[in-house]
């Protein structure tokens, strides 16, 4: 498993990451048998950073990692977690006070005393693009509450603010073969201003698995059911903001592509880890399959394996699929 630099921070964390939605809600159920289970699969195959956040069944993701983590004190796992979602997304609900209050439920939740990694999560622009939020945030840092934040975004114009803040060392984004407008700015931005990119929904919220057909339904509590036009959060969080109809046929295609024995999400999975200024891939698992394939991209990353993966050749149709099927389908703020 690659490690890459986590900004500025001196840390390194994995090529392929874990998020860690899954494990708190809105996918449905996952015991914590089987939530433990994947951490332990993807630490076991070089996963270094889980991605979470203290809205994820409010705390159990959190909940459940600080007790996995505390059984392995030689762990060397970053705990990225996000912050602004307990309250009404309101640029007068970020303030120090709640800050504190959120980061210190957190701490208890992961049971430490200084946070790896808190990035606001997908806060309005008006709070990325405030002073106020940095000094916050900066004085949390000189607190000792948290050794570093970042910002998760929805939009790219939000991504490029926050770049543009010189202590924020990460900006985690939508980004996949249905989401190609990172590449234009964002990445390249990041990339030399040496801000982190995680690259969040890599897969789609599963439409790039390729198991998917038409007829597919997902449990009422899973955001693939009640979340598809946008009724409970932003949209671009289930499916990338994609028609399901449409993202199958694009899903098919790109699966049709492949050399025998690459499976469509490993070979997207490598894809986006090879993009210059992606730092890492956050793929969510809810089982232990899903956990073992998502590392198992890692060495197609690599160029192991023994398969006839081409990252060029599959981005070239990545390219052609998007331009033909997916621009226009995608919202412009996007």
């Amino acid at each position: 498993m690659q490690q890459r630099a986590l900004g500025r921070t001196g840390r390194t964390v994995s090529a392929i990451g874990l998020g860690t939605w899954q494990l708190g809600a809105d996918w449905g159920a996952v015991s914590e048998a089987d939530a433990e289970a994947v951490l332990a699969a993807s630490a076991e195959r070089g996963v270094t950073l889980f991605d979470t956040a203290d809205v994820y069944g409010d705390g159990r993701s959190e909940s459940l990692i600080g007790r996995f983590l505390a059984d392995r004190p030689d762990h060397g796992i970053t705990v990225a977690t996000k912050m602004g979602r307990r309250l009404e997304q309101e640029p007068d609900n970020y303030t120090p006070e709640n800050f504190r209050a959120w980061t210190d439920r957190s701490r208890r939740n992961l049971g430490v005393d200084t946070l790896d990694l808190v990035q606001l999560h997908c806060p309005p622009s008006a709070v990325i693009e405030a002073d106020a939020t940095y000094d916050a945030l900066d004085a949390l840092v000189a607190e000792g509450a948290i050794a570093a934040y970042g910002v998760s975004v929805e939009t790219c114009a939000q991504a490029l603010a926050a770049i543009a803040r010189p202590n924020v060392t990460n900006v985690q984004i939508i980004f996949n073969p249905f989401r190609l407008k990172p590449l234009d700015a964002v990445l390249p931005a990041a990339a030399e201003a040496g801000v982190a990119i995680f690259a969040r929904v890599p897969l789609a919220s599963g439409l790039l698995s390729g198991k998917y057909s038409a007829q597919t339904t997902f449990a009422e509590n899973d955001h693939r059911t009640y979340n598809r036009h946008g009724e409970a959060f932003d949209r671009g969080e289930t499916f990338s903001g994609v028609d399901f109809e449409v993202g199958l046929a694009a899903a098919a295609e790109l699966g049709v592509a492949l050399p025998e024995g690459v499976s469509l999400p490993a070979a997207t999975l490598a894809w986006i880890a090879s993009q210059p200024g992606v730092t890492s891939v956050i793929p969510g698992a809810r089982n232990v399959r899903q956990a073992e394939s998502n590392a198992a991209a890692a060495a197609l990353l690599a160029g192991e394996g023994g398969s006839d993966f081409d990252v060029a050749a599959f981005d070239r149709v990545v390219h052609e699929v998007y331009d033909r099927d997916l621009r226009e389908a995608i919202h412009p703020l996007w």
